[in-house]
């Protein structure tokens, strides 16, 4: 295949991310937003490699005017969608639900698809079809490629993966465990391997990606075994305004008590929960600065998020029955060290210690922070979804 640049998407409800990547040379071309779409107040930032970013404001009225302004943009470097150097646009897809289990060339079935998985992601996959429907409009000789957030967690055993429900009910409306940043977590557990020098099929991982948005994964051997998001990305670990784990039944009680509606409910556990929820702020850098002053409901927040935590590392390390390495990232996973100090503090006898001046240590690399003779190793590995999106849809162009 002579041409080897990627153009990776993606769109949002509001937004349309992107990066254009060298897969032959390697490296990024230009990275890029567009936010606020639909507003008289629309804003374009791009980025050239190598070059200083230009920005731009003003009305851009929808996802095609938004992929347009990014052509242009990308053309002035040189790099438009025009170019015979373009391979195929790689774009991300939350949910695939079952069907997907890996990267796929779209088609129009392949839209049908991810249309009818809409129910169970709505605030996501329509933003998504839109943007990939704007793009093969744009470039419709290109190869678009999807890759779904959920596809690396089908590897999940039923145990799994099943709630424990009434089957037919479950089946009939799709109700099982799908799993979310499986870009993210794929990424990390093989770079993992890597790390540690050894390849990704002879390590045991607990991948603990920790932004606004968090989520845990037990990667055995390369394939993921176990996940804690679930038919939604509310599911699992405290995040930055989702409140994860919870009683069912709390749905029902706000409902008959507090005479919530649905739509309430909803807004409530995914928008005003969690950290924001619990204290007000859902940046772990405002949180850590008030523990540090003696603000005892920061420090509430930030004592229920690490017990979660170490909830799930217990019991994922249950799960894989070995551990070869923790992996610390996305933005609180990368940054915060008072995060993962507290995640792992306590857990000596399983093997886990943090060496606080290697914890200290700011980097945007790869690296150890535990003892050098720990048993179980424990790594920051800054993760780089759009790099592995890019990656599945070179190689999968590069076989047709």
């Amino acid at each position: 295949m002579s041409a080897s640049r990627v153009l990776v998407l993606n769109s949002g409800s509001s937004s349309v991310k992107y990066q254009l990547l060298d897969m032959r040379e390697g490296g990024r071309l230009a990275v890029g937003l567009v936010e606020r779409i639909g507003e008289e107040t629309s804003r374009l930032k791009h980025t050239p490699a190598g070059g200083a970013s230009r920005e731009w404001s003003g009305p851009i009225a929808d996802h095609e005017a938004a992929l347009k302004a990014v052509s242009e943009e990308l053309a002035k470097d040189g790099l438009g969608l025009d170019s015979p150097e373009l391979a195929a646009i790689g774009h991300r897809v939350v949910h695939g639900g079952k069907a997907f289990t890996e990267p796929t060339v779209i088609d129009d079935a392949v839209l049908a698809e991810i249309e009818r998985l809409i129910p169970v992601a709505p605030l996501h996959n329509p933003a998504n079809l839109t943007g990939i429907r704007t793009a093969r409009d744009l470039r419709p000789d290109l190869p678009q490629v999807a890759v779904f957030d959920t596809a690396f967690h089908t590897t999940m055993p039923e145990s799994a993966a099943r709630y424990a429900i009434d089957v037919q009910t479950a089946d009939e409306h799709r109700i099982r465990r799908y799993g979310f940043h499986g870009t993210s977590h794929a990424y990390v557990s093989r770079a993992t391997a890597e790390l540690l020098g050894k390849a990704p099929e002879e390590v045991n991982v607990i991948v603990l990606h920790l932004g606004n948005g968090a989520s845990a994964s037990a990667v055995r051997k390369g394939r993921c075994v176990d996940t804690s998001m679930g038919l939604t990305p509310l599911e699992g670990l405290v995040m930055g305004t989702r409140s994860g784990d919870m009683d069912p039944a709390v749905i029902f009680h706000l409902m008959r008590v507090g005479g919530m509606s649905t739509d309430e409910i909803d807004t409530l556990l995914n928008k005003k929960s969690g950290l924001i929820g619990l204290c007000g702020d859902n940046d772990m850098r405002e949180i850590r600065r008030r523990v540090d002053e003696g603000d005892q409901e920061a420090k509430l927040a930030f004592e229920i998020y690490i017990h979660r935590l170490k909830k799930y590392i217990g019991a994922y390390y249950a799960v894989l029955g070995t551990v070869d390495a923790i992996a610390f990232t996305a933005g609180v996973g990368e940054n915060a060290a008072p995060v993962r100090e507290a995640a792992v503090a306590g857990l000596e006898t399983l093997g886990l210690a943090v060496d606080g001046a290697l914890n200290a240590i700011r980097s945007d690399e790869p690296r150890l922070i535990s003892p050098e003779d720990a048993r179980v190793k424990v790594a920051v590995v800054p993760t780089d979804e759009e790099l592995e999106i890019a990656t599945q849809t070179y190689a999968l162009v590069g076989r047709y």
